[in-house]
C-alpha cells in the first residue's frame, strides 16, 4: 500500500532504540524525510545508520526533555510535516517510595517534553493547512500499573495534550492523535520483567510469559508486541490515509485493555 507519505518531513523523539527507531526507520522507507534526536553522539550515529539505510535520515544531538535541548531541536528543525513524540522513561516503583522528584522527573520526561515540541510544531501545522502530532503514549494510561502508578499518570495526561489539541483542529488538515502500545520488546523492557517477575534466573521466554501470566493477564496475545507492529500504525496514522482518525487514542496493546475502558 502506498501510504502518500513521499516528500513529506518528520521529527521522531526518541529514536536511537526500540519504538522510536523503528517509526523512524518505517517512515523513511515510505519516502519521509526523517529527523532523529538523542543525547548519546554513539547512539545517535548508530541509529541514523539504520534508518539511513531505509531513507533519508537527519540526526540532531539535543534532548527535548529539557527546555535547552528542546530549543536546540526547533532551531535545528523549525518545521515539521509530522511530529511523533515518542520520548519517554518509565519504572517499577511501590507507591509509597515515589518521591517528588520522582514524579517531577517523568513528568518532564514524558510530558512535558512533548507539549514543548507540539506548541512549536502545532500552530504552523495548521498555518499551511496539513500536519500529524502523534502521541505514543501506553496501555497504561487507561490500565494503570499499580507497581508504576507515576508512569501511567503520566501517560494518561499524554492523552489528555492530544485531545486538547484535535479540539483545535477543525476544519484544516491537521490531526493529533495518541497510540498506546502495551508491552513491546526492547532491552529496557527485557529488564523490566526481569524486575518485576518472582522467577528472575528462569530463561527469557519463561519470564516473559509468567510477565503476562501475573502482571498483565488481561492480554490477548500473550506477548511482546515487536517495535515495527507499532510502527506499523504509526506510519498509517501519519500518513494522508489517516486523516479521518482525530482525536483518538488508539489502542495497539494486544487486548490488555477491556472493551468497556
Amino acid at each position: 500500500m502506498d501510504l502518500q507519505l513521499t516528500g513529506k518531513t518528520a521529527l521522531v523523539t526518541g529514536s536511537t532504540a526500540g519504538i522510536g527507531l523503528a517509526i523512524a526507520e518505517r517512515l523513511a522507507a515510505e519516502g519521509v524525510s526523517v529527523t532523529i534526536c538523542g543525547r548519546n553522539r554513539e547512539k545517535l550515529d548508530a541509529a541514523a545508520a539504520r534508518v539511513g539505510a531505509a531513507g533519508a535520515v537527519r540526526a540532531v544531538l539535543a534532548d527535548p526533555a529539557t527546555a535547552e535541548g528542546a530549543a536546540e531541536l526547533v532551531a535545528a528543525v523549525p518545521e515539521a510535516d509530522i511530529l511523533v513524540n515518542n520520548l519517554g522513561i518509565y519504572e517499577a516503583r511501590p507507591f509509597t517510595e515515589i518521591s517528588d522528584a520522582d514524579w517531577h522527573h517523568l513528568f518532564e520526561v514524558n510530558v512535558v517534553s512533548g507539549a514543548r515540541l507540539a506548541r512549536h510544531y502545532f500552530p504552523r501545522m495548521i498555518a499551511k493547512n496539513w500536519g500529524r502530532i502523534l502521541f505514543i503514549a501506553s496501555e497504561s494510561a487507561l490500565v494503570v500499573p499499580s507497581e508504576m502508578v507515576h508512569y501511567g499518570t503520566t501517560k494518561t495526561a499524554q492523552l489528555a495534550i492530544a485531545r486538547g489539541l484535535a479540539e483545535q483542529t477543525r476544519g484544516t488538515g491537521v490531526t493529533v492523535n495518541s497510540v498506546m502500545p502495551g508491552p513491546t520488546r526492547s532491552e529496557g523492557i527485557v529488564e523490566f520483567i526481569r524486575s518485576v517477575v518472582d522467577n528472575k534466573d528462569a530463561p527469557e521466554a519463561e519470564r516473559e510469559a509468567e510477565f503476562f501470566r501475573t502482571k498483565r493477564p488481561l492480554s490477548l496475545i500473550g506477548r511482546l508486541i515487536e517495535a515495527d507492529e507499532i510502527a506499523a500504525q504509526v506510519a498509517l496514522l501519519a500518513s494522508p490515509l489517516g486523516a479521518i482518525t482525530n482525536g483518538a487514542a488508539i489502542r495497539v496493546e494486544g487486548g490488555i485493555v477491556p472493551t468497556i475502558a
